[in-house]
Order: C-alpha cells, then sequence, then structure tokens
C-alpha cells in the first residue's frame, strides 16, 4: 500500500487553505492572528528548528516595527529569506523602504542587511 494518494490529498488540502488565507495576495483577518502568534513564537527561540524566524523591519508608512514569521532556507553557505507572496509582499516593500536594513529574531537580535537577488 502505498502512502503518495494521502499524502497528495494533504498538500492539496494544505494549499487550497493557503489561498484562502491570503486571496489577492493579501493576508485575512485569520492569517494575521496567526502570523502575529508565529512571530511571537518565533522570536523567543523557543520554538525548533533554528530556520524558524521573525524578521522587524520598520513600516514603510508608519515607521513602526512590524513583526513577520519567515522561513530561512541555507543553500551553499548563504542564508535566505523566499517571498512566499511574491515582491509584492508588503514585507518585502518594507525591507526595500528600509534600503534592506533589517532584524532578525531566534532568541537574541541579529542586525542585517538584505540584499536582492534575482530569482534566476
Amino acid at each position: 500500500m502505498t502512502t503518495t494518494k494521502p499524502l497528495r490529498r494533504l498538500a492539496e488540502g494544505w494549499a487550497r487553505y493557503h489561498r484562502w488565507m491570503y486571496r489577492s495576495g493579501r493576508p485575512n483577518r485569520w492569517a494575521r492572528s496567526q502570523n502575529k502568534l508565529s512571530a511571537m513564537l518565533f522570536a523567543t527561540g523557543l520554538i525548533r528548528p533554528d530556520r524558524l524566524l521573525t524578521l522587524e523591519v520598520r513600516g514603510r508608512s508608519t515607521g513602526r516595527v512590524i513583526s513577520f514569521p519567515v522561513v530561512v532556507a541555507d543553500y551553499e553557505g548563504e542564508r535566505y529569506l523566499v517571498s512566499m507572496l511574491g515582491e509584492r509582499a508588503n514585507w518585502v516593500r518594507n525591507v526595500r523602504a528600509a534600503e534592506g536594513r533589517a532584524v532578525l529574531r531566534h532568541g537574541r537580535r541579529e542586525a542585517v542587511r538584505l540584499a536582492e537577488v534575482d530569482p534566476d
């Protein structure tokens, strides 16, 4: 007996759930509340693995520090943040407006300078 069909159904259900949460590329109320909770948990450093972090960046219009839960991808000795919602996501726009200055948190604060990389 193979497990590919149940796993595929689970993945499809998860994808439908995410499409519902981020219709038109923006998070709905439920997604915003989940993001806030995740950002708080990831920032404590108590959640493992260490790839789950909180990104803090100044808002481009309010100037307030905004926190987002992110997953860091390690590739060939470098760390990358990937916007799953594309380059029009709010955190991407905020990082651009802040000229790449941000803070990553996972138990401790790490000031970083993010540089945009061509997806290719």
